[in-house]
């Protein structure tokens, strides 16, 4: 198997699991799946709202999902943590869910969508934009986008801190999507420059004071000083004796 298609197999493997494991883990709060290989096997991350319905009771639930993921994926021993989510405001696949059944429930897209939004910003998010497509008002369909704050689309901070999430909801008119991007607050941009005003208080304690400086370089200085007077001093002795041996003589 060449490089390309080995990365290829990973990732359609690893968006069957996300798939597989919204679908059954959606009362629990679905929040996401991390996949990473470790010489014992493979290590999964389960972040959830609810981590008590992904445990289960005694861990059956758990020992249920890593047999299956064995079983019909071919993870090579699977090892599952969950993890809560702490802020589900800032996560996109819970933001998407309460899209999906505010759809489901006959809400109008534009309150939900601009509900949910406004939840994401009052989060604290840098930025939120969602996007619901699908046969909205008429028969043709089409897609209404709600964006705000500052979101970028491309670039390094994209790829490394944006959020994004996709999930299909079935209407009676058809099938609707709701696609949602947020920009964590935690994001660094290569553009944005902070101005330091002043040190922190580690280096200002690391950092000697002036009056330090002049002391340090005093005390250094005194004993050179001691030493050059002794020395004159001698030198002085030693020219009065050899006066008084040629005055004798």
């Amino acid at each position: 198997m060449s490089v390309v298609k080995h990365f290829v197999t990973e990732a359609i493997k690893k968006t069957e699991i996300d798939e597989y494991l919204q679908k059954k883990l959606d009362r629990a709060g679905y929040g996401g799946v991390g996949i990473s290989k470790t010489p014992l096997g493979t290590h999964i991350v389960i972040y959830a709202m609810r981590p008590g319905l992904v445990i289960g009771r005694g861990g059956e639930t758990i020992r249920e999902l890593a047999a299956f993921l064995e079983e019909k994926f071919k993870v090579s021993n699977p090892q599952i943590s969950v993890s809560e989510i702490e802020v589900p405001e800032l996560n996109a696949y819970v933001v998407a869910s309460r899209v999906a059944s505010a759809l489901q429930r006959g809400v109008h897209f534009r309150r939900a969508g601009f509900w949910s939004l406004n939840q994401v910003m009052e989060a604290g998010a840098l930025g939120a934009e969602i996007v619901i497509s699908g046969k909205l008002r008429t028969e043709r369909a089409r897609f209404e986008k709600f964006r705000a704050g500052y979101l970028v689309k491309c670039g390094d901070p994209s790829l490394k801190y944006m959020q994004k999430a996709e999930v299909h909801v079935q209407l009676k008119p058809g099938i609707f999507g709701v696609r949602v991007r947020i920009m964590p607050p935690d994001a660094v941009f290569p553009d944005k420059i902070k101005i330091v005003e002043s040190l922190p208080p580690e280096e200002k304690a690391e950092k000697p004071s002036e009056e330090a400086e002049v002391e340090q370089k005093g005390q250094q200085e005194a004993p050179i000083e001691e030493a050059e007077a002794e020395e004159a001093a001698a030198e002085e002795e030693g020219s009065e004796g050899t006066k008084e041996g040629e005055a004798t003589q």
